[in-house]
């Protein structure tokens, strides 16, 4: 049994465990990832940030001397892309003094992605392009079914707006199911949204590989994207959350998700 430092913290309330492994010397396996993320045995957490050196992850041949964002879901399975997580990550390199000025590149399972700091505890980072497909996509939950829509953010979702996602009866703890079953056959995040007035959302998700969170970043950049796809609306969206408020800028083809971000504890586990 070896001791291992961690930090914690969060984004919207969706919180996560990071691993300092600047050297690439823990492997985080599913077991201890898990171990990490229980709530009453471990840690608590919806998944696990590891910061390390780019070069030291065998599936990257961009530039080795960038931060990567290694993140696992709170059930050990290993994920493309955390919006929240995203920030989180940056709040500990700036923390950290890890990276020299407020804005910064960290490279992630789903390519580079700009870091910009700001004012009153707000981070902003780019998510690349959100890809809204067409195409007949149902989901189904609590006996309800929906028309959904497929936006890729770099990870898998789908987005169902109804006329009450605060109200609609959803058990979020039991993943909703989908058809095409093939469609998504690693599984996919859902979001069920509200309009709440032009340009604002209400949200609640299905994290795949976490159950419902507080919050998710790459689903509120996903179901602004819908919206703006079936409205006549351009401006920025201002999605709400259980966990807070997050405000979606389209800059071009390029999606940025602006937000708080928390690291507020340090501990020590064994393994």
């Amino acid at each position: 049994m070896r001791r291992h430092n961690f930090s914690k913290g969060h984004g919207t309330r969706n919180d996560f465990v990071i691993i300092d492994d600047q050297h690439g010397m823990q492997e985080l396996t599913p077991d201890i990832v898990v171990a990490l993320c229980d709530r009453r045995a471990g840690v608590g957490a919806d998944g696990v940030l590891r910061v390390v050196r780019a070069q030291h992850m065998s599936d990257w041949d961009g530039d080795p001397d960038l931060w990567f964002m290694d993140y696992h879901n709170a059930d050990g399975s290993v994920a493309e892309m955390c919006g929240n997580g995203l920030r989180v990550f940056a709040r500990h390199l700036v923390n950290e003094q890890l990276v020299p000025t407020g804005e910064f590149t960290v490279a992630t399972r789903s390519g580079l992605r700009q870091v910009q700091v700001a004012r009153g505890g707000l981070i902003s980072t780019s998510l690349g392009h959100a890809v809204v497909s067409d195409g007949p996509l149902t989901v189904t939950h609590a006996g309800q079914s929906w028309p959904a829509t497929r936006v890729d953010v770099g990870n898998p979702h789908a987005v169902v707006f109804v006329d009450d996602a605060t109200r609609v009866g959803l058990n979020l703890h039991v993943a909703p199911t989908w058809d095409p079953a093939e469609e998504f056959p690693r599984g996919t995040n859902v979001e069920f949204v509200t309009v709440r007035a032009p340009g604002v959302l209400d949200m609640r998700v299905y994290e795949r590989g976490s159950g419902e969170t507080e919050s998710c970043g790459t689903g509120v950049v996903a179901s602004a994207a819908s919206y703006r796809k079936q409205s006549d609306h351009d401006g920025d969206v201002v999605v709400h959350v259980a966990g807070g408020e997050l405000t979606v800028t389209f800059d071009g083809d390029e999606v940025w998700l602006t937000g708080p971000a928390l690291v507020y504890a340090r501990g020590e586990f064994w393994w």
